[in-house]
């Protein structure tokens, strides 16, 4: 590999692992007391919103820690099933078939799995994560964005995520999820943005697949 391929794929590839899979809440996140008297409400309404998707495809575009910005295309389906597929130039895969989360490497030939309960996406990915139990409301400012913060306080070192929502008619629940952030027991922080929604539509359950890099014996997962 060549300097400018480990000044620009190494981060990046770290980065996302920070974003989606360093910070690990899992099933023992405890909720901060929300002051708001407007809270639950909101809460509610973000559960009811991800509970409302049954297919979502985004284009999305990850900012990390040094600025350097990725970008490609997020596909979601109701059962705990989503995929990051990146731009060609980022041999990179993270996807979900609704119990395991795995990131494979195309370039080392690596592939690493989770659980799903054990991933920061649990409250994307699991309707029965009740996030308005384990996350906090911060105040935004605005009306029409609502932002949850989900941390475990008394594991530092699984990092931080804020899931920001903006109102939308148009969105299940009028809710649509625009961005998190992720910040690492490192303060390093990970933008995903998502824009281009589209809700509904057809995807079969051999998008939540994969080829494994490690050889040829092995059978797509």
């Amino acid at each position: 590999m060549n300097t400018l391929d480990f000044l620009i794929k190494r981060p990046l590839r770290t980065a996302l692992a920070g974003a989606l899979l360093c910070a690990l809440p899992g099933v023992a996140i405890i909720a901060q007391p929300a002051t708001a008297q407007s809270a639950p409400a909101d809460l509610d309404r973000a559960v009811t919103a991800l509970r409302g998707i049954s297919t979502l495809r985004a284009d999305f575009s990850q900012t990390d820690r040094l600025g350097q910005v990725a970008s490609g295309v997020m596909t979601l389906k109701q059962g705990g099933k989503i995929r990051f597929e990146y731009e060609k130039s980022v041999p990179l895969l993270i996807v979900s078939n609704g119990s395991s989360l795995y990131l494979v490497d195309y370039e080392v030939k690596q592939v690493q799995r989770w659980p799903i309960r054990n991933s920061p996406l649990g409250a994307l990915l699991d309707p029965s994560r009740d996030i308005s139990r384990y996350g906090k409301l911060v105040p935004t400012g605005n009306p029409d964005v609502i932002s949850i913060e989900v941390r475990d306080p008394k594991r530092p070192e699984f990092g931080m995520i804020t899931m920001i929502f903006v109102r939308d008619a148009g969105a299940p629940g009028g809710l649509e999820l625009n961005t998190w952030v992720a910040l690492d027991a490192q303060n390093q922080r990970t933008t995903v943005r998502l824009r281009n929604h589209r809700y509904g539509v057809a995807v079969a359950d051999s998008a939540f697949t994969f080829k494994d890099p490690r050889g040829s014996s092995r059978r797509p997962r």
